[in-house]
């Protein structure tokens, strides 16, 4: 997530003051992302001296200090809008890094190991659920949050269940007949 990009959209809506700025993006994430007012401060000091905000008076620090957004401060925004984030190669989940690891660890049941994670995944659904059925009618932003987290827990167990899946499979299979071989040539099906 990106904090400085968040503030120069609250910025956007007009000048506001540091504290009313991490009041803002509390409220608008339905305070699932609690942010701590130095980590504002500092956030806001980047900006200006980026040139993306400028402040009422530079003399006056803290909670009385105003900022607005400046146009190079609009034109960062309008851009980190409208690009993707980079999906290209995938992050390092330590879900996954687990898994791989217990895969390969000698006297780890990696289907038991698989099994607690996803009855873990399992309960932080039920809760993101109850929340939703609590709050999410009167939050809008607090529904797409949690609607976010349910689709992200979803895809986790999904994983989890074809990892299982995967592995049991392949503790069935014959060892492979040569290891010697690359890996190019074997999806290409050439052989030597």
């Amino acid at each position: 997530m990106s904090i400085r990009h968040a503030l120069l959209a609250l910025l956007e809506e007009g000048p506001k003051y540091g504290l009313q700025l991490r009041e803002e993006f509390e409220a608008r994430t339905g305070e699932i992302w609690p942010l701590n007012v130095g980590q504002v401060y500092t956030t806001l000091q980047r900006l200006e001296r980026d040139g993306f905000v400028e402040s009422d008076d530079e003399a006056a620090p803290g909670p009385q200090k105003g900022f607005r957004i400046t146009a190079e401060g609009a034109e960062e925004l309008a851009g980190w809008l409208r690009t993707p984030p980079d999906l290209a190669s995938p992050p390092r989940d330590e879900l996954v890094i687990k898994v791989l690891i217990a895969a390969r660890l000698p006297g780890a049941d990696v289907h038991e190991i698989i099994q607690s994670h996803r009855r873990y995944v399992v309960e932080l659904m039920q809760q993101w659920t109850r929340v939703k059925e609590e709050e999410g009618e009167r939050d809008v932003g607090l529904a797409l949050i949690v609607d976010a987290e349910l689709y992200r827990l979803d895809s986790v167990a999904r994983w989890l269940d074809t990892a299982d899946g995967r592995l049991k499979r392949a503790s069935l299979d014959p060892p492979a007949p040569s290891t010697t071989m690359p890996r190019v040539r074997r999806r290409t099906g050439v052989r030597r």
